[in-house]
């Protein structure tokens, strides 16, 4: 195993050619507060897997593709559950 980093998040967008959105969320506790603070960060991910949104996939750190795509999918985790319903919106028919 190499060095990069490894974070796995949940995809919100798949709307660009070869690119998905990523939405990873971190949960911590305040240092001072001691209140549990919830925080999410959105990176924009090369997809050679073709996923959608909802799906859980693991992302790893990559050489720079563009000016704001450094991380590339490395597994899908789960893929997210879709009714026939979803698939006439997606159509749009």
């Amino acid at each position: 195993m190499n060095n990069r980093r490894r974070l796995v998040g949940t995809v919100v967008s798949n709307k660009m050619q070869k690119t998905a959105v990523v939405e990873v969320e971190r949960v911590f506790r305040h240092p001072l507060y001691h209140k549990v603070v919830r925080t999410a960060k959105t990176f924009k991910v090369h997809d050679e897997f073709g996923v959608s949104p909802g799906d859980r996939v693991r992302i790893v750190e990559s050489k720079p593709i563009s000016r704001s795509k450094y991380w590339v999918i490395e597994e899908v985790l789960r893929v997210e559950e879709r009714s026939e319903e979803d698939t006439v919106e997606e159509l749009g028919v």
